[in-house]
């Protein structure tokens, strides 16, 4: 379908370029979906099945009852993290250069929350019983039990969910409105209409529209700050090896950053490249959310060195056994390629400006980092429960096939959200790029060249 702007929008190449997703449709766009589709439900028919066989199908059993299930959680929350958070503290810093990223990024937070969102219901293993996790009032009187960390992961993850909703869908309904006066079919015309709240573009709109966007930023913050460190709770709360420590709040959190930025700076690099974007998504870009990204990969290398160094220095028996087997038993392949990914590789690559500002160098670095980020999170579920206790009962844990798919489908379900999201609203806010574009013109005073700045 092509795309034919009304007259009162002109011929303008920013909104025919941003909108032209929205109307056209490749066989690729079809062919990724299709794909995802398959993934995911593929995953979701795995998940119907365990329930029907029980939870012996995975490699969970005494006591090793967090496993991959429980890193997962952990990773897609952690990548929410970066979305909404930078977005918010860009927009506060009034860093113009955030412009053609936010919208990217929040879409991002919503997408990776839902995805985490189902983690505790897969792990509950009788997930019809999830009514129990939820702080409602009842004839019978009871009340969940809120030293649960399911009951914390419940209200974390909606309350973040919400915010970050609104978050993503108040600034897109002026670009809303731009898409309705493009729509040349009475359905997309009819859609664009019910998104667009009836936005006329008056100075009255923009003033609560700007005001409310500061408002949720400033109260977003705390929000996803208090999430992951409410995810840390669910170890750091438990009377466990290398667990129970004071550290895991802020390192949790930095994490999650650094995690989110990696994954941002993937979801831009793709599509920057899939849509011909370099005009809007420029190296300047890759560079400035780059250095956001060594900043936290070194402050996260940090806790991560602190963390290490207090359990090696402390030597209790206990926290002793389970470094040993990270650092040379059967997880010390994890460990080595986590600290590869995440700072030996990372942290020197990053501080070169080709790499920061070279697309496909900045993509497999990033995937290298979540990959990383995931083991991460892998290492600190898992070798604790391994060896946790008296030494008869120590054991192994070995994921099983039904845990690998439950892997992919949370990927797969981003992905195709994500590539829905590109055909349902402006993938780059455009009236914030409007807004920062300028034409450079000189003017003559007298015998002098001027620079002159106006808006375009």
């Amino acid at each position: 379908m092509k795309l034919h702007p009304p007259l009162v929008h002109g011929d303008d190449k920013i909104n025919r370029d941003i909108l032209r997703p929205l109307f056209e449709t490749s066989w690729r766009w079809w062919a990724l979906f299709g794909l995802c589709l398959t993934g995911f439900g593929a995953g979701f028919v795995t998940w119907m099945w365990m329930l029907g066989a029980g939870m012996w199908v995975t490699g969970l059993h005494r006591p090793v009852m967090w496993g991959v299930f429980i890193a997962n959680f952990v990773f897609w929350v952690g990548l929410s993290h970066s979305g909404t958070l930078i977005s918010a503290i860009l927009r506060l810093a009034k860093a113009d250069w955030r412009r053609p990223i936010t919208r990217a990024a929040e879409a991002m937070t919503v997408f990776t929350v839902l995805m985490a969102a189902q983690f505790p219901l897969i792990h509950l293993g009788r997930t019809w019983f999830f009514y129990y996790i939820i702080p409602y009032v009842n004839q019978r009187e009871m009340w969940g039990n809120f030293r649960s960390p399911l009951a914390w992961d419940l209200m974390a993850i909606l309350t973040y969910l919400s915010g970050s909703l609104i978050y993503l869908y108040l600034p897109t309904v002026p670009d809303f409105a731009i898409a309705r006066d493009y729509a040349t079919t009475p359905v997309r015309k009819k859609l664009f209409t019910m998104l667009a709240l009836g936005w006329r573009g008056t100075r009255k709109e923009w003033h609560r529209m700007n005001l409310a966007i500061l408002m949720l930023a400033v109260l977003v913050l705390p929000v996803a700050v208090s999430v992951h460190t409410i995810v840390s709770w669910d170890f750091a709360m438990a009377l466990a090896p290398q667990w129970h420590t004071t550290i895991f709040g802020p390192y949790f959190v930095l994490g999650a950053i650094y995690s989110g930025m990696a994954l941002v700076v993937t979801l831009t690099v793709l599509i920057r490249w899939a849509f011909k974007w370099e005009d809007y998504i420029t190296p300047f870009h890759l560079d400035k959310l780059s250095k956001i990204m060594l900043v936290a990969a070194i402050l996260w290398t940090y806790l991560w060195c602190g963390d290490y160094l207090i359990t090696w220095y402390g030597r209790l028996p206990e926290e002793k056994v389970i470094l040993d087997i990270k650092n040379g038993g059967a997880y010390f392949w994890h460990q080595l390629t986590m600290m590869l990914a995440n700072t030996i590789v990372a942290i020197p690559m990053l501080a070169f400006k080709k790499v920061r500002t070279s697309p496909w160098a900045l993509l497999f670095l990033t995937v290298f980092i979540n990959v990383g980020m995931w083991l991460e999170r892998y290492l600190i579920a898992v070798p604790t429960l391994v060896q946790k206790g008296p030494a008869y009962t120590w054991t192994t844990y070995s994921p099983t096939w039904v845990e690998l798919m439950m892997s992919i489908y949370p990927f797969a379900g981003f992905v195709m959200l994500y590539v829905l999201f590109v055909k349902m609203a402006p993938f780059i806010s455009i009236w914030e790029i409007r807004e920062d574009r300028v034409a450079e013109a000189y003017k003559t005073m007298g015998q002098a060249k001027l620079r002159a700045i106006v808006a375009e």
